[in-house]
């Protein structure tokens, strides 16, 4: 019996994940992609680690920062005008992880 509550529980775990996910991918693909997809206008590309490297470097804060405020060519909120704080650290993190 407890063996079956925590089967469904790691379940619900594990698809609550995924959903949230695939909510930052979602919001990537409407906010983020036209420009860090192709690098265009100097924006890192997304899954370039190589890219990302000197930008990580300044820390999380900082990055936040320049999304909700704007840098450079990038627009403030990155163009994801109802994006937490949160969602701007987990679309950065998704964006920044290298390709496999």
């Amino acid at each position: 019996m407890i063996k079956s509550v925590l089967t469904v529980l790691l379940l619900a775990s594990s698809v609550s994940a995924l959903a949230a996910e695939q909510a930052i991918v979602d919001r990537y693909k409407a906010s983020c992609y036209a420009c860090h997809g192709f690098g265009a206008n100097g924006a890192p590309k997304t899954g370039v680690a190589a890219d990302w490297a000197p930008r990580l470097e300044k820390g999380m804060d900082t990055l936040v920062k320049h999304v909700d405020q704007g840098f450079n060519t990038m627009p403030p909120k990155g163009l994801c005008f109802n994006c937490s704080a949160d969602e701007f650290k987990a679309l950065i993190e998704y964006m920044a992880t290298p390709e496999s």
